[in-house]
């Protein structure tokens, strides 16, 4: 007689999302940070339209450009597209993380009503928002910034 053990084991999977465009530092030290504590890093892209629409300006990379960098990085395991715009929840709610991650300077702002979430919903769906080190000095703004002048 042959007894068949299984046992389901879970990979945590961590969720952050953003523009990323012109890739630098911070972000690679952002996505560092996050593989270090999950099995899994899905990074929701967001797209050139939401850009346009979120920031008022045309991203410098477009979105297929920044995607490709993006799942080059050993940090990150998969790109999804944020593709219902400041409603994330949809978006989360495809990639079923254990984690959201966000860069501490959302830490005085509302971080919640950005995402289109609420702290009950992060609770429903048993999702642990968590705020990583924001490398200061460096932004995509910034690195605009500089080549404008």
């Amino acid at each position: 007689m042959f007894i068949l053990f299984t046992s389901e084991i879970r990979m945590t999977i961590l969720y952050t999302g953003g523009t990323f465009d012109l890739f630098h530092f911070g972000h690679v030290r952002l996505l560092k940070k996050c593989k270090e504590i999950s099995d899994k890093v899905v990074v929701a892209l967001n797209t050139d339209s939401f850009i346009m629409e979120y920031k008022g300006l045309r991203p410098v990379i477009d979105f297929e450009s920044r995607k490709e960098v993006l799942l080059s990085c050993r940090h990150v395991d998969e790109v999804v597209a944020n593709s219902h715009g400041k409603d994330s929840k949809p978006t989360i709610l495809k990639v079923n993380p254990d984690i959201i991650a966000v860069g501490d300077d959302w830490k005085d702002r509302d971080y919640h009503q950005q995402m289109g979430f609420s702290e009950e919903w992060l609770e429903r769906h048993c999702i642990q928002l968590i705020y990583l080190d924001y490398t200061k000095d460096i932004s995509s703004t910034k690195i605009r910034g500089l080549i404008n002048e």
